[in-house]
């Protein structure tokens, strides 16, 4: 663990559990340049850690302080998420600067560090998120190249897994995508269904093979499916 603090952060609110765990991307062209902003006074940004592509993990926020990380953003109806989550920024250009896999090294390195900081605070699976998840009109980190699945697999988030649900009933009709996304924790602006930046969120972390935003048959089956899974793991 290398520190490198930034002062870019403040006190939480008393008596605020930790229950949400946010994942980003830096977005920047080098690490170098990412940690540079996240520790600059004026930029007033900041994640609790970033993990570099060779799997260095750089401390900058401690975990009981607020780190600004989220931005304006919204989870299962909360929009105070800085108050209650921790940020980890992987080193990556992102989609401006050549956004490419995540390597091994990195990967492994974030699975350590989240199965860590899962122990220690009560996060269920379910607010395991990206910054896509939480500002859909926003952003798009992690993004489509981030294993979710696996991690899901490891311990870490929650993935609608085929298997779980055989023989245990069908999917619950939720009458529109609208109303699944929002019981998953999306913030639906639409009145009369799901916005397109919604549905592309849940796409970019479900169902990435294609992001266009529309629901079509196998992105509503996912959604269904989601539903399904939270309610066998409700304690999740």
């Amino acid at each position: 663990m290398i520190d490198a603090l930034s002062p870019n952060c403040e006190p939480r609110p008393s008596g605020r559990a930790i229950d949400m765990l946010v994942i980003h991307y830096t977005g920047m062209a080098t690490t170098a340049e990412a940690i540079a902003r996240l520790r600059d006074p004026l930029a007033k940004v900041s994640a609790h850690y970033l993990i570099d592509e060779d799997g260095a993990i750089h401390r900058l926020v401690p975990e009981e302080l607020r780190a600004w990380h989220a931005g304006v953003s919204c989870w299962r109806g909360a929009r105070d998420v800085n108050d209650r989550s921790i940020g980890i920024e992987l080193a990556n250009p992102g989609h401006e600067f050549g956004y490419r896999p995540f390597p091994e090294a990195q990967m492994e390195a974030f699975r350590r560090l989240a199965s860590d900081i899962l122990r220690r605070h009560p996060i269920p699976a379910r607010n395991v998120v990206g910054h896509s998840d939480i500002a859909p009109a926003r952003k798009q980190d992690p993004g489509e190249l981030f294993d979710w699945k696996g991690l899901a697999a490891a311990g870490i988030g929650l993935w609608p897994f085929e298997d779980g649900a055989k023989g245990q009933g069908p999917a619950p009709d939720l009458g529109h995508a609208g109303t699944g996304l929002r019981r998953i924790g999306y913030d639906v602006s639409s009145v009369h269904g799901a916005s397109a930046e919604a549905v592309g969120a849940f796409q970019r972390h479900f169902r990435p093979a294609r992001i266009d935003g529309r629901v079509d048959e196998e992105t509503l089956r996912l959604i269904r499916l989601y539903c399904w899974v939270l309610d066998k793991n409700a304690d999740r």
